[in-house]
């Protein structure tokens, strides 16, 4: 059991840095993206990334939890609220996506705004949280 609680760190904590890369290249994709065709063609393969490292996150901390026979402290919250509130953040940033009409330049250009504010409080929480568990 021991072994499996050990490994599921390693896999859980490679898991966020690969979350906090991802959260990084979508915030230089959206400032670096001229129009709303090129950016949506691209989302087509960063969103399955995304959820796909969520999901592997997310798994590794239920393994984690299972090995300690389901003992719920302060961090396993947290981390179980951050964990729906990131999921509500990333649709909250894709759900617009389909309302923008591709020939309004001016209305993608509100949606990076909100999408940039949005990813920055991803990559802000998720490393305050990475601090704090490293304490």
């Amino acid at each position: 059991m021991n072994e499996m609680y050990n490994m599921s760190i390693g896999i859980h904590y490679f898991g966020v840095m690969i979350m906090v890369f991802v959260i990084i290249v979508n915030i230089l994709h959206v400032k670096m993206v001229s129009n709303i065709k090129n950016y949506s063609r691209k989302m087509i393969f960063i969103m399955p990334l995304v959820y796909t490292v969520i999901s592997l996150i997310i798994f590794t901390g239920v393994v984690m939890m299972a090995a300690k026979h389901l003992d719920f402290t302060i961090q396993n919250i947290v981390m179980i609220l951050f964990s729906i509130v990131f999921i509500l953040l990333e649709v909250k940033r894709y759900k617009p996506l389909r309302f923008i009409d591709p020939k309004k330049s001016e209305l993608f250009e509100i949606y990076r705004a909100k999408a940039v504010k949005i990813l920055l409080i991803e990559l802000s929480v998720t490393l305050l949280i990475t601090a704090w568990m490293s304490m």
